[in-house]
């Protein structure tokens, strides 16, 4: 179950960046070349979406509330998922 739900939150931007790009205009007229869209959905999806939230809603105003946002989103793609460390084997 656990591994499960790792695939998903792993897939959740990917899939969110897919239907928005199969389903509205949200990408349009933003990138002149496909080389950043494909390198956001395959290293940075979060900051990705966050990247076009910015452009859509803000205009491309990179304001204290963008930026913030823009930490949080690379917070969450860069940092390395936790192990949960087991005790060690008592030796007998």
């Amino acid at each position: 179950m656990p591994c499960l739900f790792a695939i998903f939150t792993l897939a959740a931007p990917r899939l969110l960046i897919v239907l928005l790009w199969l389903f509205s205009n949200w990408f349009k007229g933003l990138f002149t070349t496909a080389l950043w869209p494909v390198l956001g959905f395959l290293f940075l999806p979060t900051t990705f979406l966050w990247y076009t939230a910015v452009q859509n809603w803000w205009h491309g105003v990179w304001s204290l509330w963008p930026i913030v946002g823009l930490v949080i989103a690379l917070m969450v793609d860069v940092s390395p998922a936790k192990r949960r460390r087991r005790p060690p084997r008592p030796v007998e």
